[in-house]
């Protein structure tokens, strides 16, 4: 792409035609091209553009731009300056005309592309912000536009066409960092559109729609195909194939349910470039069973309650599947269950604890227990607690459960203090007996 990129600035360059003449010439009439009329500066403008040594040219053409600011040719000077500083190899210098040439031609295309190119390359984020930014110029210019004079029409629609690829692509590089994937849909979208086997843009463009949440058929299916495309495109890549491979694979198996179909998916994008408009027959989405369906299935695989978890219980009770709950709560209800869990907050009288993976996580109170008798201290908020207690009730949203009778598990028992019983004495009637 880059050295595609440099030869259509080159041609560019090349074909722009100025009719330079000297100033007798001039006199004779006007023409539609542009027309030099001092003599002297026509004949630097001959001279430099007459060079051969690519090197040369472009330090002779920006020489004359530098001392002729204001003559007609100046942009075509600056212009060619930084067209043949590419074709010497001289990045830096390229891309120091090409500012100079923005800075006095807003809206110079050519030189646009160059920069936009460049700080793509970089794949620094800074850079590819203003990439992204100066992108969008560049797609508004190139909207307004006219041909050259010298270039075919063809030649004209050609350049036109790789400039919107490299302008749209940066556009969308820049909104995919900023996590803009709508945008970054769109632009990379027009870039594939026009340049199909780049996988600089295939790759993002489907990362861009599978990133789009929900996940919806509209987003999923172009992001599944653009995804198995770029596969194709790395073929001869083996680690990126991999990386590539593996990322569009999960993505499958997360919309369709399992990875049968992504080989065929993957060998239909090797053939042709184009989206298929038959994707959503080929590509179903899995639906997952609802709550209250996965509840009633829980039971199934697991008839016994008592033989469940507490995040088992929880999710039986909150799926909406009042059958389901019933039955998981008239197994629990009144009995004494042993559980250990975080504590959330706790007194001597009452402690709320997180008792589920996804509970202790979000550190949130999923049961409020009523101990027995009132704890010495109070269990310190974090700690793990193991108990014994009885569930009485629960609500739904949000969910609670509320036990009694708690008693920690591994406390030691509090020892009863015997009193000794002084010894009796003896009667007087014995005394006597054993003297």
């Amino acid at each position: 792409m880059k050295k595609f990129l440099v030869a259509v600035v080159l041609a560019a360059a090349a074909s722009a035609y100025v009719s330079a003449q000297s100033a007798d010439q001039a006199q004779q009439g006007p023409t539609s091209s542009k027309t030099i009329k001092d003599p002297t500066e026509y004949n630097a403008y001959i001279s430099a553009t007459q060079q051969t040594d690519p090197a040369a040219k472009a330090a002779a053409l920006e020489a004359f731009g530098a001392q002729y600011p204001s003559s007609v040719v100046r942009e075509e000077s600056l212009q060619g300056a930084m067209a043949a500083y590419q074709q010497a190899g001289n990045v830096a210098k390229a891309t120091q005309a090409a500012s100079t040439l923005l800075q006095a031609y807003p809206n110079n295309v050519d030189a646009i592309a160059v920069l936009v190119y460049g700080k793509r390359q970089t794949q620094d984020p800074q850079q590819l912000a203003e990439g992204g930014q100066l992108a969008q110029r560049g797609l508004q210019a190139l909207q307004t536009m006219t041909k050259p004079e010298g270039l075919s029409d063809a030649d004209y629609a050609k350049k036109k066409q790789i400039f919107s690829v490299i302008f749209n692509g940066a556009a969308g590089q820049a909104a995919l960092v900023n996590k803009d994937y709508a945008n970054a849909a769109k632009f990379m979208r027009a870039a594939v559109e026009n340049n199909p086997n780049d996988v600089a843009d295939v790759y993002p463009l489907g990362l861009a729609y599978l990133s789009i949440k929900p996940m919806t058929p509209e987003n999923a299916l172009p992001g599944l195909w653009y995804i198995a495309r770029a596969t194709t495109l790395v073929a001869n890549n083996p680690q990126a194939l991999q990386q590539i491979n593996a990322f569009g694979k999960g993505s499958f198996k997360k919309y369709h349910g399992s990875e049968e179909g992504w080989v065929e998916l993957v060998a239909l994008a090797k053939t042709q470039p184009a989206l298929p408009a038959d994707l959503a027959q080929r590509i179903t989405q899995y639906v997952p069973p609802s709550p209250a369906e996965q509840a009633a299935d829980m039971l199934k695989q697991q008839p016994d309650p008592q033989q469940m978890g507490f995040g088992e219980w929880i999710f039986i009770l909150t799926s909406g599947n009042q059958q389901a709950s019933d039955a998981v709560w008239a197994a629990i209800q009144n009995k004494p269950l042993k559980f250990q869990g975080k504590v959330i907050e706790a007194t001597p009288d009452t402690i709320g604890m997180a008792v589920t993976a996804d509970g202790i996580e979000a550190n949130m109170k999923e049961v409020e227990i009523k101990v027995e008798e009132p704890l010495k201290a109070a269990p310190t908020v974090g700690a793990d607690f193991k108990v014994q207690a009885t569930p009485i009730s629960f609500t739904v949203k949000p969910f609670l459960m509320s036990m009694e009778h708690g008693i920690e598990i591994g406390a030691k028992p509090a020892k009863k203090v015997v009193k000794k019983k002084a010894p009796a004495k003896r009667s007087a009637v014995r005394r006597k007996r054993k003297q």
